[in-house]
């Protein structure tokens, strides 16, 4: 079986959740017996793809950042991918790596993955990127099949996109973080104080403020704690004067950088916690159970979907819920072992290797006429 990955998310995520699960799939995918897998791409920026399998892929890397960097990505991009979507005419299986209006590359049939419905659910967050939804609806519309991360998620894409549940299956992700040392000491702050974990962008659904007043009307939080961000962009004048209000400023870090960083963060965190009003799936609470972090969660969308029994609840429009389980957890050593344990358990669901094994069945299946 013929299998290509289009090129739109590797031309356009260096990292992220994304690009990573297709750098996963194709990994996976392309040691499986009688599956002959590429990714269409005459160049990329992905980091992800930059080390992986060079078979995968013909173009190189090119993410520099340069004056003139984009221009010569746009015009690459159109001269040279139409030369090798037509080599790869005879493919069985197009996967689509993200929505366009237009359909990419030439397939027997055409799948696509949906990783939520936040564009949706949460518009008023995205009027300035209303393409994003109207690339959705046609792309689900032409795919042959679509793929869901969460039963969250196509319980969302039926009720609001009418998708016939025939159409569509659910496949979990896997859960890995590239270029670690294991053996790298667990980060601590330079003042010695342990911290609380946040992962990720900060705006919108996210929650973030919400989770900075819940932290802030705690005294016996403040009192041990401080909060590290990591990930996402520096602190904005509105963050920067929320934190003044909540008089925060000096227990608050934002860090950034790759993997190996990230989780010597969740090694040496008291406590990660995960705000979010809407996760389509949600890899930063498995990523902090794979390095004992206890975990304390929303109790929405996909959230206690995936997270099972291996976290602490709140409700996250409530900031004394959030904090009360914040308290509750950082007060009790035997229930932090708890939910690491149970981590360890919850773990077992979840793997790259199972989502590469399922992935296949789908295009097997779909290839055969039995989806």
């Amino acid at each position: 079986m013929n299998i290509i990955f289009d090129h739109q998310i590797f031309y356009t995520q260096r990292f992220g959740g994304i690009s990573r699960y297709f750098f996963e799939l194709s990994e996976g995918l392309v040691r499986q017996p009688d599956l002959n897998v590429s990714v269409v791409a005459p160049f990329h920026v992905n980091e992800y793809l930059r080390y992986g399998n060079r078979l995968l892929v013909k173009g190189p890397y090119f993410g520099g950042q340069f004056r003139s960097a984009g221009r010569i990505r746009r015009w690459g991009r159109k001269l040279l991918l139409p030369m090798q979507y037509a080599l790869k005419k005879n493919a069985d299986i197009v996967h689509e790596t993200y929505y366009s209006m237009n359909p990419t590359g030439n397939g027997r049939f055409r799948i696509l993955t949906v990783y939520d419905m936040i564009h949706e659910l949460f518009e008023d967050q995205f009027r300035s990127d209303l393409i994003t939804s109207r690339a959705k609806v046609a792309a689900v519309s032409r795919a042959d099949h679509v793929i869901c991360i969460s039963e969250s998620t196509r319980q969302d894409l039926i009720r609001l996109l009418g998708v016939p549940r025939s159409k569509t299956s659910v496949i979990y992700l896997g859960y890995s973080l590239i270029g670690c040392d294991a053996n790298k000491p667990a980060t601590s702050l330079s003042n010695g104080r342990p911290y609380l974990l946040y992962v990720g962008n900060r705006g919108g659904y996210k929650n973030f403020s919400n989770f900075c007043r819940a932290f802030a009307s705690s005294i016996a939080l403040k009192n041990v704690f401080d909060i590290v961000a990591f990930g996402g962009a520096s602190f904005d004048s509105s963050e920067q004067a929320l934190l003044s209000e909540l008089n925060l400023t000096g227990q608050l870090h934002h860090a950034v950088g790759g993997d190996a960083l990230l989780v010597s963060h969740y090694r040496g965190a008291a406590l990660f916690v995960f705000p979010s009003l809407y996760e389509g799936f949600g890899l930063p609470p498995l990523e902090a159970m794979s390095f004992n972090c206890p975990v304390a969660c929303s109790n929405t969308s996909s959230v206690s979907e995936i997270v099972g029994e291996a976290g602490i609840y709140f409700n996250p429009h409530s900031a004394d819920s959030m904090r009360d389980a914040m308290e509750c957890a950082m007060n009790s050593k035997e229930l932090c072992a708890q939910l690491i344990d149970k981590g360890k358990e919850r773990l077992k669901m979840f793997s790259w290797d199972r989502c590469v094994s399922e992935t296949a069945d789908v295009y097997q299946s779909v290839v055969s006429g039995f989806l």
